[in-house]
C-alpha cells in the first residue's frame, strides 16, 4: 500500500481503527475520521503515525450532512493527495419495533451509513478514474444480506449499501476501481459491547450468558468475529490479487448468512 491515501470513516475506534492501522502498517497514508473528543483523536493520530512512520491525518466531519462529507474529501486531497482507497465505515444503530421506531432516528442511521457512503463515492471516484485505480470497500455487515427484528433502519440502510456496491462496480468495471463490501456478523467493539448491556438489563441475565444465547444466537460458531480477521479482508480487497473481485458481499459472520 505504499504510496497510495486512504479514507477510513468511523475509524477512531472499533472495526474502523483496526482497518485504519492495517493499511498504515502496509505503508498507506490514512486519514482517520471520528467525531471523539479531540484531545483523544489527537492522541491516535499522533501514536498511528509514529507507529507505522506514514502520514496521518484526522478528520472531524459530521456524515449526516452532505456538504460535510465533501469537506472530509476535499480536505484529504489537500492534506494528502488523490485517495485510492476509500473505506465507508461509519455506523450507528438504534433498536425499536417499527411502530414505534422514531423517524429522526430512521433519518439519522440513513444518513450516517448509506447516504454518507454514496456522497463520499460519488466525490472520489473521479480523482480515481483519472488515475485508473481505485478500491471502494463498504463496511456493510451481515444485516446487510439477511434481517434481525427491531432494526429496521440498520437493515435497511446495510441493504441499500449492498446495492450501491453492486451499482457502483458495474459502472467502474473497465476503469481499474473496484467497488465491495464487507457483512461482518457480530464484532467485539464499543457498538456492540452497548448492545450487551442493553440486552442483559431488558432480560434480566448474565453478560456471558447474554453473549452466548442472545448476541451470538445467529452466529453459528458461538464466537466474536475478531476485527483483524475483518482488516486482513479489507487489505487482500485493496491488493492486486483482488483486482477482479468486485462487487462482492463477502459475509465474514462465522456461517451466520448460511442458514
Amino acid at each position: 500500500m505504499k504510496g497510495k491515501v486512504a479514507v477510513v470513516t468511523g475509524s477512531t475506534s472499533g472495526i474502523g481503527w483496526g482497518l485504519a492501522g492495517a493499511l498504515a502498517e502496509a505503508g498507506a497514508d490514512v486519514m482517520l475520521h471520528g467525531l471523539g473528543d479531540p484531545a483523544e483523536v489527537e492522541r491516535l493520530r499522533a501514536g498511528l503515525a509514529a507507529r507505522t512512520g506514514v502520514r496521518v491525518a484526522a478528520h472531524q466531519a459530521d456524515l449526516s450532512r452532505a456538504e460535510e462529507v465533501t469537506r472530509l474529501i476535499r480536505d484529504t486531497e489537500a492534506a494528502l493527495g488523490g485517495i485510492d482507497i476509500l473505506v465507508n465505515n461509519a455506523g450507528i444503530q438504534y433498536v425499536s419495533p417499527v411502530e414505534d421506531f422514531p423517524p429522526e432516528r430512521w433519518t439519522a442511521v440513513q444518513n450516517i451509513i448509506l447516504n454518507s457512503s454514496f456522497h463520499a463515492i460519488r466525490e472520489t471516484v473521479p480523482g480515481m478514474r483519472q488515475r485508473g485505480w481505485g478500491r471502494i470497500i463498504n463496511l456493510a455487515s451481515v444485516h446487510g444480506l439477511v434481517a434481525s427484528p427491531f432494526k429496521s433502519a440498520y437493515v435497511a440502510a446495510k441493504h441499500g449499501q449492498i446495492g450501491l456496491t453492486k451499482t457502483v462496480a458495474l459502472e467502474l468495471a473497465e476503469t481499474g476501481i473496484t467497488c465491495n463490501a464487507i457483512c461482518p456478523g457480530y464484532v467485539r467493539t464499543p457498538l456492540v459491547e452497548g448492545q450487551i448491556d442493553s440486552q442483559a438489563k431488558a432480560h434480566g441475565l448474565p453478560r456471558e450468558q447474554v453473549i452466548r444465547d442472545v448476541i451470538l444466537a445467529a452466529q453459528p460458531t458461538k464466537r466474536f468475529v475478531e476485527v483483524a480477521e475483518v482488516a486482513a479482508l479489507a487489505l487482500f480487497l485493496c491488493s492486486e490479487a483482488a483486482r477482479s473481485i468486485t462487487g462482492a458481499a463477502i459475509p465474514v459472520d462465522g456461517g451466520w448468512s448460511a442458514r
